[in-house]
């Protein structure tokens, strides 16, 4: 189970990957109007579950604690990412949000049942070097003057990382809350670009059919994969595996002719690779499971 459950979760890596070129294909669409329209997209499989099986609905009668932490999960960090390539050069403000898998790798020795060895440390750090290889092909240069960029970036890390590692305490929870989770999203977001931005629609089919995707798959069924990851899976294999977005999704921008190769890219591979494999390489290797003493013993 917990294996079937970390192999979901990275189903939700995979889709992240194709963030940055469904994104793209949209055109021009504002950023808090996207997020609008795909978060309602990505209620959409979670509001289809319950209306197939409304006995389901039982599972939204949940505490406070778990709607405010879900909301603020999804919606937060996405504001403060925006806020953070609003007011710094994406490069620099991409490689600080790209901190949160350390931060769960790190953060999961606080929670029950989890310990903390040192090859989950290296391999987050082996993945966040391969990730600064990426995002900074063309070099970093912090500047003081975006420091309320930079600062946002750090605190879109902290959020998405302390989501994640306090859906993991709410493991009971069933992942249909992921779809109010959605439409709070889409809401708050359409605030937001009520007050900060110009509607502009898509143009071509092709950009809307982009939109559609980016909610469907990233920004819908991506997030049920998730929250059901780190609720059953290993969660330290998923914070070291998360490096594998960024990676992937310079691949498919590669393929799609929006990124040229380089010996950077190839590094980045190997370093992001061989990271999440020494992190899972415990999971890998573990022959049997139903012995968990004796598999702890030999740790």
């Amino acid at each position: 189970m917990k294996l079937q459950a970390t192999a979901i979760g990275f189903a939700a890596i995979l889709m992240w990957a194709f963030l940055a070129l469904l994104t793209a294909a949209t055109g021009k669409v504002p950023p808090f109007q996207l997020l609008t329209m795909s978060f309602a997209l990505g209620s959409l499989p979670g509001l289809l579950v319950l209306a197939v099986k409304p006995a389901r609905v039982a599972h939204l009668h949940q505490p406070l604690r778990v709607w405010i932490t879900g909301i603020a999960g999804l919606f937060g960090y996405h504001f403060f990412y925006f806020t953070a390539l609003r007011n710094a050069p994406p490069v620099e403000a991409g490689l600080i949000a790209y901190l949160w898998p350390l931060f769960i790798v790190i953060g999961s020795a606080l929670l029950p049942g989890e310990r903390l060895r040192w090859y989950h440390i290296a391999g987050a750090l082996m993945g966040l070097a391969g990730t600064g290889l990426i995002i900074g092909q063309k070099g970093f240069n912090f500047d003081s003057a975006y420091a309320l960029g930079y600062g946002a970036a750090f605190v879109c890390a902290f959020i998405w990382s302390g989501y994640s590692l306090l859906t993991r305490r709410f493991e009971a929870v069933s992942t249909d809350v992921v779809t109010i989770f959605c439409l709070a999203t889409s809401i708050l977001s359409f605030f937001c670009h009520l007050g900060l931005e110009q509607t502009v629609w898509p143009e071509a089919p092709s950009q809307w059919i982009a939109a559609i995707a980016l909610g469907i798959l990233p920004l819908g069924v991506g997030f049920y994969a998730w929250d059901f990851g780190v609720k059953n899976g290993d969660i330290q294999i998923l914070g070291a595996a998360s490096y594998a977005a960024p990676l992937l999704s310079t691949l498919i921008l590669m393929l799609f002719g929006f990124a040229v190769p380089s010996w950077g890219i190839a590094l980045a591979c190997l370093l992001i690779t061989g990271g999440a494999v020494l992190a899972a390489h415990r999971m890998i290797l573990r022959r049997d499971s139903a012995n968990p003493a004796q598999a702890e013993a030999a740790e």
